[in-house]
Formats: structure tokens, C-alpha cells, sequence
């Protein structure tokens, strides 16, 4: 009897803390969607935040993100720049079109560029958000002022071994349930605070996306590397990365550093996939190089 009690509290415990931080999730993403606006494009809704004043950042979210993901990436930025913050395709307020690609994202953001009547934009990567923004710049040069990435996915450098045929949670996870369950393997396996989960709750909007990054936008960048060689960049260049990143490993991006034409490297000592700690050098790093090629 006494096991099933301490059982039962454990259950109850659980599922108050469960209960409570799905609530905390929803109330500060209910912050950002009331920000949000949508346009009708080629590829379907696509829903977005536009804040601020100054040069334009387009913002690329990384995987289980969203335009609140994108917009708070340059939180507190806004009267510097004037932050788009668009949600990708499958994630919040915006649709995943049949037979989705990268080049297909990129258009989708174009006509979000035009319909705003912007004609040259910073483009800036997270994570996942990297295989867009590096894809953007490689088609549209002309329409980018720089590319900046923190901690960014990167191409692979050779041709793999074995295809990669999937880089992120499985779908039957991508849910708050499941992925508030395995939150306490945040920090181990990803170099994550196990509180993470309360920026990338709720989940509800986010499953065609995430599915979307683990079977393409996490593997095109390495069986098909050639299409995101970035040695054809013609465009200048931010990289920002920690040397203990778990996600997008360190020595992947010191491959790529010398082989782009014009790019200012900051190297972090820590901070993981997140960059925690580093607030400063990133904004810093981030004036100097927008005051310089703008």
C-alpha cells in the first residue's frame, strides 16, 4: 500500500507540473500570436511577426521554433532593426504546401518580401533555420545584405558514407505530452536546460514542420552538400558558434569558415546550441558587422 501510494502522488505530482508548464507555454506564445499577421502566397498561408525600425533582419527559426522562436532571437533588437520573424512552413500559422522543398521556403519568403515592399534584407539562422537562410543567400544575392548564423546547421563537407535519412524527433513525439516527458534528456543529450521545454511548448502547430526539418531540412545540407556550397557565397558573412554545441557540431563549422569569401567568424568558448552567456559578444558582433556592410 505504501508503494502504490507514493506511486499515486508521483502521478499526481507529475501531472500538476505537466499541467502547469503547458499553461506557461500557452500564455507566452498567446503573447507572440497576437503579434502575427498572415499573407497569401504561392505555397499557402504564411504567418509571420514585423516589429521594429532600422535595417530589416529576416529571421529563420530553427526546428520545434516558429515566428516566436525567430522573433526572439533578436528580442530586444527592435529599436535597431526591424525584425521579420517568420513562421516556416508546417509551424505556427503557416501551411505545408504539397510536395515541400527548401528552394520552395525561400520563394515562399521572397513573396513575403515583396508583398512588404522590402527590396534587400540581412538574413539571419538558427539551428535548423541555417539550411533556408544559407539556400536564400545562394539563390538571391542580390536580394541579401549578409547572412548571419548562431549556432546554424552547416553543409557537410564530403559526400556521407550513408544518406542520411533522418535528423530529428520521430512524430509520434512531437507532441506537449511526450516532449514534456523527455525534457529531463535535454541537458545530456542536447546541452539543454530541461526549462526549454517551455519555449517550444505548445506543440500542436508544429508537427508537419518538425517532421518536415528531420527528413529534409536536417539532411539535405549533407547527401546533397554541393547545392549549399558556400564557398560560392557572395555575400558577406556573420558566424557565430560555441565550441561546445552538441546539435551543430563546432568542427563542421571550422571546415566551412575558410572557404567562405568574406566572413567575420566569433568563435564562442561556451554557451551550447543556445549560446547562454554570450549576450553581449553577440550583440556587439552583430552592430559591428550590420554597421559595416550596410
Amino acid at each position: 500500500m505504501i508503494i502504490v501510494g507514493i506511486v499515486c502522488i508521483a502521478v499526481v505530482l507529475g501531472a500538476v507540473n505537466f499541467l502547469s508548464t503547458r499553461k506557461a507555454a500557452q500564455e507566452r506564445f498567446a503573447v507572440y500570436e497576437e503579434k502575427s499577421q498572415t499573407i497569401e502566397t504561392t505555397y499557402g498561408t504564411l504567418s509571420y511577426i514585423d516589429e521594429g525600425e532600422g535595417e530589416v533582419i529576416l529571421s529563420c527559426h530553427g526546428i520545434c521554433g516558429g515566428y516566436d522562436q525567430a522573433y526572439d532571437t533578436l528580442a530586444g533588437k527592435e529599436d535597431s532593426y526591424r525584425i521579420l520573424a517568420p513562421s516556416r512552413f508546417g509551424y505556427p500559422g503557416s501551411d505545408m504546401p504539397k510536395e515541400p522543398t527548401i528552394e520552395k521556403q525561400v520563394e515562399a519568403f521572397v513573396e513575403l518580401l515583396d508583398e512588404l515592399h522590402i527590396d534587400k534584407t540581412y538574413v539571419l539562422a538558427t539551428s535548423a533555420g541555417g539550411t533556408t537562410a544559407i539556400q536564400f543567400a545562394l539563390m538571391y544575392p542580390e536580394r541579401t545584405k549578409g547572412l548571419i548564423l548562431y549556432c546554424s546547421a552547416y553543409p557537410a563537407l564530403e559526400n556521407p558514407e550513408k544518406e542520411l535519412t533522418i535528423a530529428g524527433p520521430p512524430a509520434f513525439l512531437c507532441n506537449d505530452f511526450a516532449m514534456w516527458l523527455i525534457s529531463p534528456l535535454f541537458e545530456p543529450v542536447m546541452g539543454m536546460e530541461q526549462d526549454t521545454i517551455k519555449f517550444i511548448m505548445p506543440f500542436a502547430d508544429k508537427k508537419q514542420g518538425i517532421v518536415f526539418d528531420g527528413k529534409v531540412t536536417n539532411t539535405v545540407m549533407v547527401n546533397n552538400w554541393q547545392d549549399y556550397d558556400m564557398s560560392e557565397l557572395e555575400v558577406p558573412v556573420l558566424s557565430i558558434h560555441a565550441k561546445d554545441d552538441k546539435l551543430a557540431k563546432f568542427d563542421r563549422v571550422e571546415g566551412w569558415i575558410e572557404k567562405i569569401p568574406d566572413c567575420i567568424f566569433v568563435p564562442l568558448e561556451g554557451g551550447g546550441h543556445l549560446m547562454k552567456g554570450n549576450d553581449e559578444i553577440i550583440a556587439k558582433a552583430l552592430d559591428t558587422f550590420i554597421e559595416r556592410t550596410k
